[in-house]
């Protein structure tokens, strides 16, 4: 039997407050740090569909510029935040191969938005990303990722490499940081804010 976090409601709902739940994306590119994300700002035990890579995904999956993972999402992960009395998030991280992307599609259901992580020096790897959650209706706002040694970027050059239009949020943040994780959250809750009035 597999041991994880319990199931029950109260594992998932925080008591008190009657609550609007909302569902969040959380999406990138393979490696990008969906899942560190999730697991760095989770109020409760993530739940993570994490497995060993096999020898077999190295012919399918590009490795390159990801040297030393060993592990990759092959569901989804799951978290949840509370940001205020009335809000409480509940985050789906999506797998990031390609041969994943039918699943998009179901987890896309019900969503409000996403939040879109990017990695500054695989810019192109987020096209595909972006074009998905474009096709699903969703409003988005791009997290860039701050990998140690990776250069800083210049924002209206992400733009321009990204093709965003004007209006959408870009930040920086730390996937391993709970602190910077969250600001990210809070700037796409605040554009589907705006979006909505």
């Amino acid at each position: 039997m597999v041991s994880g976090p319990s199931l029950d409601e109260a594992a998932y709902v925080r008591g008190g407050a009657t609550q609007t739940a909302v569902k969040i994306l959380v999406v990138g590119h393979f490696a990008v740090g969906k899942t560190t994300f999730i697991g760095a700002i989770s109020e409760i035990e993530p739940l993570s569909t994490e497995e060993t890579m096999t020898r077999a995904a190295e012919s399918v999956d590009d490795l390159k510029g990801v040297q030393g993972k060993t592990t990759t999402t092959v569901a989804m992960d799951f978290g949840r935040l509370t940001i205020s009395d009335r809000v409480v998030l509940y985050l789906f991280g999506t797998p990031g191969q390609q041969r994943f992307v039918q699943m998009w599609e179901d987890m896309a259901r019900g969503a409000l938005g996403a939040l879109v992580l990017v990695d500054p020096e695989r810019l192109a790897d987020s096209f595909a990303v972006i074009d998905l959650i474009e096709q699903y209706g969703l409003d988005y706002a791009i997290a860039v990722n701050r990998f140690d040694g990776s250069t800083p970027r210049d924002e209206s050059a992400l733009r321009e490499a990204l093709d965003l239009l004007d209006d959408t949020p870009v930040v920086t943040c730390d996937a391993r940081d709970e602190r910077s994780s969250a600001e990210a959250l809070i700037t796409l809750v605040r554009h589907l804010q705006d979006r909505a009035h």
